[in-house]
């Protein structure tokens, strides 16, 4: 019987000191570390206007739908995209014939939004939603594309539109993860924020 208190007394005391460590101490280190190394990154990589607002997170896509903005990818989070408490991607596979048209719209609606010629290839990302539905980024490609479009809407020269999506072009991970994209929301804030000069 003494043995079985003992034990019973240790499993106790062992699940309190690592309750303790595990759920409090620890994450209190790791909040703290992130505070002082990574403040930015630690409170969600948030994204303010020129007049202090918060307008958005760099890490969580946006729908811009006017044609003055350069456009996101297709979003399936939510019953109207985009949104974050219900991140996901279509879950249609290759196959599925309501992803092949609704890609086939998206191409036309591309091309006459872009005005461009019937026979340009569109690139994937412009026409398809992301697995979380909420990718920040889209292709230089598809910014390439959409660039005269929003010069033209903003009264701008193409140069300065495509030296704006030069700026907010991240590169790849680690000099060699992924591929180089451009982050929507930081772009059209900094083409807003020309506009506003």
């Amino acid at each position: 019987m003494k043995t079985i208190v003992k034990e019973t007394v240790t499993a106790i005391l062992a699940t309190l000191l690592f309750a303790i460590v595990l759920c409090g101490i620890y994450p209190a280190v790791i909040w703290g570390i992130g505070q002082l190394a990574f403040p930015h990154q630690a409170n969600g990589s948030l994204i303010e206007s020129r007049d202090r607002r918060i307008v958005g997170s760099e890490w969580l896509g946006q729908n811009f739908a006017a044609a003055k903005y350069f456009h996101p990818r297709p979003s399936a989070a939510g019953a109207n995209g985009y949104d974050a408490a219900s991140s996901s991607g279509s879950n249609l596979g290759p196959t599925s014939q309501k992803l092949i048209d609704a890609v086939k719209a998206r191409v036309e609606t591309y091309r006459a939004e872009n005005a461009l010629p019937a026979d340009t290839l569109v690139p994937g990302d412009a026409v398809t939603a992301s697995g979380s539905g909420l990718d920040p980024h889209i292709s230089i490609k598809n910014a390439g594309l959409q660039a005269p479009r929003v010069a033209r809407e903003r009264g701008l020269n193409i140069g300065v539109v495509q030296q704006e999506v030069g700026k907010a072009t991240d590169e790849r991970s680690l000099g060699l993860l992924g591929e180089p994209g451009v982050n929507v929301l930081k772009l059209n804030l900094a083409l807003d924020n020309l506009a506003a000069h």
